[in-house]
């Protein structure tokens, strides 16, 4: 795979629940970190993630908002 995009974190899905559109998928980074992606139910069967595919979560954003209480 070849993209432009700089911020790819390579992990393995652990989790793919399916809504009636969207799919929330969990994918586990190394360190045992978690992130959480919402992409369509198509894209999800498309792509046939299933609990232990490995896939590379792909950021691209121009800004990253932080917060505090």
């Amino acid at each position: 795979m070849r993209i432009s995009a700089r911020n790819q974190l390579r992990g393995s899905v652990k989790r793919v629940e399916h809504g009636t559109v969207n799919s929330e998928v969990t994918i586990e980074l190394s360190g045992g970190i978690e992130i959480v992606s919402i992409i369509t139910k198509q894209s999800a069967e498309q792509l046939q993630l299933t609990a232990g595919s490995v896939v590379h979560a792909v950021i691209k954003a121009s800004d990253v908002m932080i917060a505090t209480d």
